[in-house]
């Protein structure tokens, strides 16, 4: 169907059902009072609910991660002291001797 055809059937249409002049009963009081109670969004409040949010679910993982530390057994038998091994490497050129400086 031709655009131009269609849109004078259109207006023709509109032209011939005229908008009816009755308003509804108390719509403008309906209106003002909707836009009234409508509440504006308040940014800092949407921040805090969601780090308090984030603070609760990391308070859960540190209890769970806290019982499975303390009740799992710990094999501390044959293992190497990390912290010693740390330091030995770190410092195995300190404790070599200087040999390129000898007068």
């Amino acid at each position: 169907m031709n655009l131009a055809e269609l849109e004078k059937k259109l207006l023709a249409a509109a032209r011939a059902n005229p908008p009816a002049d009755r308003v509804p009963y108390a719509f403008e009081k309906r209106i003002t009072a909707r836009l009234k109670t409508r509440t504006v969004l308040d940014r800092w409040a949407v921040w805090s609910q969601a780090l308090w949010r984030g603070a609760a679910g990391s308070l859960a993982v540190l209890v769970v991660l806290g019982a499975c530390s303390f009740f799992l057994p710990q094999n501390n038998g044959g293992g190497n002291d990390l912290s010693q091994d740390f330091e030995n490497t770190m410092l195995a050129s300190a404790d070599q001797p200087d040999t390129d400086n000898a007068w």
